[in-house]
């Protein structure tokens, strides 16, 4: 199979249904999700060991929810029938918040992105989840997407955080506090 086409070489790109431009806002919103699971990717390939095997595990079924999102958003027309993020998928994402948030000390400033180079780099997950969201608002406004990609993304970056986190406390290294705040978090219980 040759992986060149040529038939983006003016510009167009292929979406289920047509083609568009390759600037049109819904191949940025979807690209923006590609190049997060392109993070995500590297994240996992940073967790060796036993100790990170859980959270290795999420990251892969995250790759694959994050290209269920990109297909939901792939559409010309509205496809409900079609859709692969569903509302349990964002609810799976909360009790593995829900766990990991368990295992990790009392927050009480901001934190700076850091730690060791797993968490750093879930924190680049994070801010690019965070963007492909912003993607898909702005997408949302313009046409008719499923609102389950909206809400997935929304509470994926908040995975991340924590998860970011969970691997700061699992390879013994403190979250690096922001110190030009006051305490502004109470009890996380």
């Amino acid at each position: 199979m040759r992986i060149y086409t040529r038939t983006g070489d003016e510009g167009q790109t292929s979406v289920i249904g047509g083609r568009v431009s390759k600037d049109d806002l819904q191949v940025e919103t979807y690209g923006t999700i590609d190049e997060l699971n392109c993070f995500v990717g590297q994240a996992a390939s940073l967790m060796e060991g036993e100790v990170f095997a859980d959270l290795r595990d999420n990251l892969i079924e995250i790759m694959h929810e994050l290209f269920d999102c990109g297909s939901d958003l792939a559409f010309v027309k509205l496809s409900e029938s079609k859709y692969k993020v569903r509302a349990d998928m964002v609810e799976r994402l909360e009790q593995w918040i829900d766990r990991y948030l368990e295992e990790t000390p009392e927050l009480e400033r901001f934190i700076l992105p850091g730690g060791t180079q797993l968490a750093a780099t879930l924190h680049v997950c994070r801010t690019v989840c965070r963007r492909a969201e912003r993607r898909v608002v702005t997408l949302g406004q313009k046409k008719a997407i499923n609102p389950e990609v909206r809400r997935y993304l929304n509470r994926l970056s908040d995975y991340f955080f924590v998860a970011a986190r969970t691997a700061n406390v699992r390879s013994g290294v403190p979250d690096i506090e922001y110190v030009r705040s006051k305490k502004v978090f109470g009890n996380k219980k």
